[in-house]
């Protein structure tokens, strides 16, 4: 099964202010430039029916959609990685394993769980639907086949809030007509060379010589796109290394500046990030707080620890003291929400403390 959120940083950003709901919804990454520099990071469908994707100019985007009650947005990441976390530890425990790709996508193996039954795979990925929007109001396209590269290319098929189902013997007849850019990792360059030698979809693709697509992307890549035509893939899904970094971040009450409002939710999230470090038995070297203030601009100040750690107390304090160099030196901003995120994380082995081997 792969799980691929619907445009997920727009439903986001939906999901935090209702009034976008109904209006084309454009994600844009500001370089500061201009006022309109930048690049559009996602749209949500409306938007895209105009023609907005992801990696157009902001400027070109607002005029495809000058006509069009549409509304553009700053990328929030922090906000969206608290939101995907929550996702991700629900998927996690739906199948016999689970695979996250990126912040709104993952394969799970549901093989034994299922008992290589097609209409209970159907009945869990209904479930996961459910509970995604039950409890985060979040869509999602699922895909479910033999193996990772036909779900993944099956979950594509029917957006938004799609399910496709693939069987075995139905993987053919599927894939054959569909361009070879629905191939993962067929890219434009890829494509363009597929069809300097006439190959425009994946049946086309499948008839080919195995030893023309070696010669032409060499052996590695080259065997992958034969295997992938075919509807071949024998990679296992298996739970990725562990995290670079954990981040938690949650509105205030009311916009502000004053630390006695921001310091009881800084301790909060800081309880909830050291709870994750140790329920993963991971440590860190590195706090920072983040800060979005009411322009919904982000900032972010960072410290390294003298050693390793997951303790609550220590992230709260750090945190607290970044907090309050951020608002001394600049004087003039207010508060929306407030995080903290912690980095270079490592796993934690043997006796790591004192405490701990007296407890041993």
């Amino acid at each position: 099964m792969h799980v691929d959120l619907d445009s997920f940083y727009a439903q986001c950003e939906e999901n935090a202010n209702p009034n976008l709901k109904g209006k084309a919804v454009v994600v844009c990454v500001y370089s500061g430039r201009t006022q309109d520099s930048g690049v559009v990071s996602t749209s949500n469908y409306q938007a895209r029916k105009y023609g907005v994707k992801a990696g157009i100019p902001i400027v070109r985007a607002k005029k495809l959609l000058e006509s069009v009650d549409a509304v553009f947005v700053p990328m929030n990441h922090p906000s969206y990685e608290q939101v995907s976390e929550r996702i991700m530890e629900l998927l996690r425990t739906q199948g016999d394993s689970y695979e996250q790709m990126s912040i709104d996508e993952a394969f799970i193996d549901i093989s034994g769980r299922t008992d290589l039954n097609f209409d209970l795979a159907r009945d869990t990925a209904l479930e996961i639907k459910k509970q995604l929007l039950t409890q985060e109001n979040v869509t999602c396209s699922i895909g479910i086949g033999p193996n990772k590269v036909v779900a993944k290319i099956a979950s594509d098929q029917s957006k938004p809030n799609g399910l496709t189902i693939i069987k075995p013997n139905e993987v053919t007849d599927f894939l054959a007509p569909l361009p070879v850019s629905r191939i993962p990792g067929v890219g434009k360059k890829a494509e363009e060379k597929l069809t300097q030698l006439n190959i425009s979809t994946i049946s086309q693709l499948s008839g080919l010589s195995p030893t023309i697509l070696i010669e032409a992307f060499g052996r590695s890549v080259g065997s992958y796109f034969h295997r992938a035509s075919r509807g071949e893939d024998d990679e296992p899904v298996k739970e990725r290394e562990q995290p670079t970094q954990l981040s938690r971040i949650a509105t205030l009450k009311q916009n502000t500046r004053q630390v006695e409002d921001i310091f009881p939710l800084l301790s909060e999230l800081a309880q909830s990030v050291s709870g994750k470090l140790k329920e993963q038995g991971i440590t860190c070297k590195s706090v920072a707080v983040i800060a979005i203030l009411t322009d919904l601009s982000i900032h972010s100040r960072s410290r390294m620890l003298e050693s390793h750690s997951s303790d609550a107390r220590l992230i709260d304090g750090v945190g607290k003291e970044l907090i309050q160099e951020f608002l001394q030196s600049n004087p003039e901003v207010v508060l929306r929400r407030v995080g903290i995120k912690v980095s270079s994380l490592t796993k934690e082995t043997g006796q790591t403390n004192m405490s701990k081997f007296l407890a041993a």
